[in-house]
Formats: structure tokens, sequence, C-alpha cells
């Protein structure tokens, strides 16, 4: 794809429909005639609020249509609809916009949250965003409606749906709102007198400073929501043990990031230590944690260190990994790939790289990295990059 803003309007309606739509269903959708839609791909003039239906249509702003800002890389119809609605349902609510509907029963409502969260942890964001955008709008109808003995779990419950939101929206390159969700989800959270989910909702918010390259602040307020709820010695709670161990494993990661070997390796023994106190890794608000996923971080993290032999030395080790989610398993194989890239072990790279990409797509085309490890591995088997770049939407033969 060449500069978004090269093209004419009717070049990009054309590639912004690919194949989800076809001319027919796309007129369809926008309420429009089939001649409406060739004449705009042909180059033919039309009125603004024409633009305007097709663009609704497509899931994405008439500023992308006309080409004042580029659409974001391999996003689909689906990722931009999952977007527009969860953008809508995380600003509506915070402003009391559509929060008047009966609330659902608290059990259902956990239940379809939980199952949210499920379709997170495999991977599938649009999937997520899609679900809990809803989830959302109901929690914030619980909170208005709930007595003032039961609001206090209530606004535990809109910051979870919030943090979700949030999380979605960081994989899917929404920065802006998902700093916007984060915010709401550590208001409601601080509301809700919950000092283990305003110690998640911290979490959340160090990792969009990570992926936003904000990296002294990601490191400060992980290490910061970490100090706020250490657990006693005698304290056994696994919950509190694994939201505790992810910020410090997620400290250490960003501390790796950064180039501090000395603070990593502290941060990450600590986290090992807190692993084996544990025994066994568990899922618990959104968050995994224990001695497996703290070894499978430490892969990623000794990869940023350009320690490459001692991350494949520790992926090895790992063994039997069905104790990690899905997402995490996938994140493993792109760092180890990684390590394999540094060891200039090229095909075994590829491979790696191939296998989790074509597994799971929805996953990897909602990561950078997949792009740029790709590129670099080169150009030596140029059928399997092309295929790869056919599931990432990109060109890996480029540049």
């Amino acid at each position: 794809m060449g500069n978004w803003d090269s093209y004419t309007t009717g070049q990009r309606v054309k590639l912004l429909r690919g194949t989800d739509f076809t001319q027919e269903t796309l007129a369809e959708a926008a309420g429009v005639s089939v001649g409406t839609i060739r004449k705009i791909e042909q180059g033919g003039s039309v009125s603004l609020p024409t633009l305007l239906r097709v663009s609704e249509a497509l899931h994405t702003d008439v500023s992308v249509l006309v080409g004042q800002q580029a659409p974001r890389r391999a996003m689909a119809a689906a990722d931009r609809a999952a977007l527009r609605g969860l953008s809508a349902a995380v600003h509506d609510t915070a402003a009391g916009i559509g929060i008047d509907a009966a609330p659902p029963e608290e059990s259902v409502h956990a239940a379809k949250l939980a199952a949210a969260w499920e379709l997170y942890q495999l991977g599938d964001y649009t999937g997520a965003a899609l679900a809990v955008s809803p989830l959302v709008q109901q929690a914030a109808a619980m909170v208005k409606a709930m007595l003032a003995d039961r609001v206090c779990a209530a606004r535990g419950v809109l910051s979870d749906s919030y943090r979700l939101a949030a999380y979605c929206a960081n994989l899917m390159g929404a920065r802006d709102l998902a700093y916007a969700a984060v915010g709401h989800a550590q208001t409601q959270a601080e509301l809700a007198s919950d000092p283990l989910r305003v110690a998640l909702v911290a979490s959340g918010r160090s990792w969009v400073y990570l992926r936003d390259s904000r990296l002294v602040q990601a490191q400060e307020v992980a290490e910061q929501a970490a100090n706020a709820i250490e657990p006693r010695y005698t304290d056994s709670d696994p919950k509190r043990l694994a939201v505790y161990g992810c910020h410090i494993v997620f400290a250490s990661v960003v501390a790796s990031r950064r180039g501090d070997s000395d603070r990593a390796g502290d941060l990450l023994s600590h986290a090992h230590a807190v692993g084996a106190r544990m025994g066994n890794d568990i899922t618990t608000n959104g968050v995994s944690f224990g001695p497996v996923y703290a070894t499978a971080q430490a892969v990623g993290i000794n990869v940023a260190l350009g320690q490459a032999g001692k991350a494949l030395t520790l992926g090895k080790s790992l063994g039997d990994r069905s104790a990690l989610q899905q997402a995490t398993q996938n994140r493993l194989a792109l760092d180890l790939s990684m390590a394999q890239c540094e060891a200039r072990m090229w095909d075994t790279a590829l491979d790696t790289l191939m296998s989790v990409c074509t597994e799971h797509p929805e996953w990897a085309r909602h990561q950078a990295l997949t792009v740029i490890l790709g590129r670099r591995i080169g150009k030596a088997n140029k059928g399997a990059l092309r295929k790869l770049g056919g599931v990432l939407g990109a060109d890996l033969l480029a540049g």
C-alpha cells in the first residue's frame, strides 16, 4: 500500500471494502445505489452526505475516505466496527449517556464479562471489543440503579469492563481511546474503594505507556502499584500474589526495554520467587501469573537485553506450556523467533514466526512486531515471506 493521500477517493473506497464487501453489499449497507458505488470508485463526484453514508457503512471516518488520515495497518471492516462501537460505549457511558436501561442480573453480566476476557486471552481482540462494548453500558446502568450497599461492587464491575475496553483499544492501535478507558477504570476502582482493582488499573495504564513508548512512566507506575499491594510474607492469597507478581514481571519487562539489565534482573528474580510461592499459574480479574508465566516473560526480557542464547535456553526449559493463555503462548513464540533471528537461525526463525501467525492470524495482525521481524529475517525464502505478508496485510519484501 502506498501513501494513503496519493490515492483517489474511489481507490480508497475500493481498498477499504476489500474482501469484506462487494459493490452490491456496500451499496445496501450504505443505503445508496450500486451505480453510486461504481461512480465513486471510477472517480466520479458525489455529495458529502453520500460519502458520509459510505464511510459509516465501511466503519471508518470520512476523513479516512477523503485521504486526510490513513487507516490503521491490516484493519478490516470488522476491526473498524469494533473500535467505533467500543469508542461509543466508553465515551457515552462516561458522559452518562445510554445508561438508563434496566441493568442485567449480576451473575449474567459476570459470565458475559468472563467470556469477553477469555476472547481477549485467546488473542481475539476484535471479538473481545465487540463483546465488552455492551457490557460497559450495562455495568454503568448497574452503577446507576444499584442501592447504596451494593454500589461499590457495581463500580468494581464497571472498572473491570472499562479496563478490558482499554486493553482492546491499546492492542488495536487506538491509543487515545485506551487512555480514556483506563482513566475511567481508575475512577471507578477508586470509588469502589478496592485497592486490588486500583492496582490492576495501574498495570493497564503502565502497559498503555509501554505501547506509547513512555518507558519511564510505564516502569514507575508498575512498581508503584506493586509496592501498594505487596503481600506480607504470610499472605498466601493466590489472587493477590498473582496481581502482585504480574506487576513485578511487567516492571522487569519495561526495565529490559530501557536496557537496564540490573533492575530487570532484580525484578525478574523477585517475580520468580512470587511464582514459586504460588506453585501454579492462575488467571484472575483478567491477569495471569505463576511460575510458568514468569519463565515465559523471562524469554522476552532476555531477548530485549540482547541475551538470545539465554532466551532460547529458557524456552527449551519451559516444557508444558498449557498453563499459559493462548495470547501469552503466541507472544512467547514471537519472542523465540526474535531470539532465533538474533542467533542468525534464519530458517528456524521464519518457521516459528510463520507457525504462530498462520495458526493465529487474528492475533498476529494486531502485532506490529510481526512485520518488523518478518522483514528482518531477510529475503532467502521469498515464497514463505509473501505468504506471511498475506496473513499480516503487509509487504515483507519491501525495503
